[in-house]
């Protein structure tokens, strides 16, 4: 009876383990130092949206998780988030209080993703790097 209680609860203790690991590793393990990796591409909003648009595999090929620096105004402006050009949605790493609406911009990010029911381009970990 001893031996199957431990057994049991050694497996319930790696559970707990194993679930912490792999939550930290879904929130944080992600996260890369794009300031001092190189930019990938550096292309302007409309032009990046219209390869999406035009075919999204070779697109997802090209851009996904690589760092890239996207030119283009800022449309809209909500706490660490920035839209770029009505289609570009950019999470800052830090919040910048220095950039506004209508404010031309180049913005360096790694894109997670597209979304071509809204026709959203989706950045993370991003940061002003011309304003």
């Amino acid at each position: 009876m001893k031996n199957s209680k431990k057994i049991i609860l050694l497996s319930l203790l790696a559970l707990v383990l194993l679930g912490f690991t792999s939550y930290n590793y879904v929130m944080h393990g992600g996260a890369r130092d794009l300031a001092s990796e190189d930019t990938a591409y550096s292309v302007s909003s409309k032009s990046i949206i219209e390869e999406f648009v035009s075919n999204i595999e070779t697109s997802n090929t090209k851009y996904l998780e690589k760092p890239i620096a996207i030119s283009g105004t800022i449309t809209a402006i909500t706490g660490r988030e920035v839209i770029i050009d009505n289609s570009i949605i950019c999470n800052l790493k830090n919040p910048d209080i220095s950039i506004t609406k209508n404010q031309n911009v180049t913005i360096k990010g790694r894109v997670i993703g597209y979304d071509d029911l809204m026709l959203e381009l989706k950045l993370d970990q991003c940061f002003i790097i011309n304003n």
